[in-house]
């Protein structure tokens, strides 16, 4: 045979590709700066236990200061935790409640059916830690610790998915983003409506009409900062005094800052005033400019590019110095480790947020009501859900509100911390040797049958 008769070498077989989606460039800037703050967290927690541990008392003596703001006749006296807690927490959840309504609004988000998995998930993992708690703790004062464990901590879990870098799936990342957001927006609803003793009705109707007025700013097209913020001011106050934790304004004002893109007209604008400037530079066609310039960005994203690096590197890892001090001295460890409530809060972090937002987000996928696309796997959703039991910020918080006893509130501390770590460590592992060895969560939409795999038991064929 010669080798003009011999059939042609076959080509390469074509690879299947499945097409993932790609997280846009505002979120990943919005998460390179979680990151970098979970580590600052870190640090400032750590510090606050060792502070904590130090000889004498100056720990809780310095955060028991009181410091007033006072304006004629009206003043507000609050110690310095609770300035941390009530007032520069409010700007952390701004900032997250800014990013969602961002990426519902014009982002990765505005598919309902990519919501609706990680919002079980958030369901779940919110129901089944608070059961656990309750089998452990079902009567009596420590009963009221049960919202402790529900919360999961957005910059610690983003800070430890950076850790992983490409392996982790930019999807996996904005999961696990949404379903901290969602989580954190239902624990403040438990702290709003569990854990407030004295409900001011007229200072909750004042609140009602700021959020009247900042939704009039939207619906009328306002994209001056000022005025949401004085707007937003205003309703933190009125949230304060409402008993209502004051935190919760951050977030319905991050929810309501428009983030839609400008209308064509302004980009107009722009040119017209640039060319005054270029034509005759002089202070009033430099200012226009200056506030053309300002119009064509969306309010949520100037905001949120001025807000987010001081609520990730200021405000968070300030929150962590005020509220992680514990003392672990032998006497309150040795308390900690038989003591209902924290071995409640451990077995709720770890298995309760696991098992409730695996559990949650595979009935989204089995009911089809929703998809996680790209590389996200059963995997990953396991280890994610595992890395959901790092309670801290909220946890904490809630800690402070639940309990009045300091032996109940240092136990309760030392169950968050632990829970926590152990979450940590072991949601790493399960990520680093679980996650891609199972199947893709995600399911061809046109078929109705899950999609093929792309891991390495995918059908040798197609490679």
């Amino acid at each position: 045979m010669t080798t003009a008769s011999l059939p042609p070498r076959p080509g390469p077989r074509p690879r299947l590709t499945i097409p993932v989606p790609h997280v846009s460039r505002p979120l990943q800037r919005f998460l390179a700066t979680e990151a970098g703050g979970a580590m600052l967290l870190l640090v400032a927690a750590v510090a606050a236990l060792v502070w904590a541990n130090l000889p004498g008392d100056s720990y809780e003596s310095f955060w028991h200061t009181s410091a007033s703001v006072q304006v004629g006749d009206a003043s507000i006296s609050l110690d310095l935790r609770h300035w941390v807690n009530d007032a520069a927490m409010a700007l952390f959840f701004l900032a997250v409640g800014l990013e969602i309504s961002r990426e519902i609004t014009v982002g990765e988000l505005r598919n309902p059916r990519a919501v609706f998995v990680p919002v079980l998930g958030a369901i779940g993992g919110l129901a089944l830690p608070a059961l656990i708690y309750f089998a452990f703790n079902p009567s009596g004062p420590a009963a009221a610790g049960w919202g402790i464990p529900v919360s999961t901590d957005t910059a610690f879990v983003v800070g430890i998915l950076a850790l992983f870098g490409p392996r982790c799936p930019d999807q996996l990342r904005l999961f696990l983003l949404t379903l901290a957001i969602a989580d954190d927006i239902g624990a403040i609803t438990i702290m709003a409506v569990f854990y407030t003793d004295d409900v001011s009705v007229s200072a909750l109707v004042l609140a009602g009409l700021f959020v009247a007025v900042l939704i009039a700013l939207r619906w009328v097209g306002v994209w001056q900062l000022r005025l949401y913020v004085v707007a937003g001011l205003g309703l933190w106050l009125a949230v304060f005094a409402s008993g209502v934790h004051a935190t919760l304004a951050g977030v319905i004002l991050g929810l309501i800052v428009p983030a839609t893109p400008v209308e064509p007209a302004q980009q107009e604008r722009l040119r017209f005033y640039g060319r005054a400037v270029i034509e005759a530079a002089d202070a009033t066609r430099a200012r226009l400019a200056v506030l053309a310039t300002r119009a064509t960005v969306p309010t949520n994203d100037r905001l949120q590019d001025a807000l987010h690096p001081i609520s990730a590197f200021l405000v968070v890892p300030i929150f962590g110095l005020a509220n992680a001090g514990v003392r672990l001295d032998t006497e309150t460890l040795r308390g900690a480790a038989t003591s209902p409530v924290t071995i409640g809060i451990i077995v709720a972090l770890l298995i309760g947020k696991t098992v409730g937002v695996a559990a949650g987000s595979a009935i989204a996928l089995r009911m089809r009501i929703g998809d996680l696309p790209g590389r996200v796997r059963y995997g990953h959703l396991i280890g994610g859900g595992m890395l959901a039991g790092i309670g801290f910020t909220i946890s904490l918080f809630i800690t402070d509100l639940a309990f009045d006893d300091p032996v109940l509130r240092d136990e309760a501390k030392i169950g968050v911390l632990f829970g926590s770590l152990l979450a940590a460590v072991i949601g790493s592992v399960l990520l680093r040797y679980l996650g891609e060895r199972l199947p893709l969560c995600s399911f061809d939409d046109a078929r109705g049958v899950p999609s093929l795999p792309t891991g390495p038991w995918r059908d040798p064929t197609l490679r």
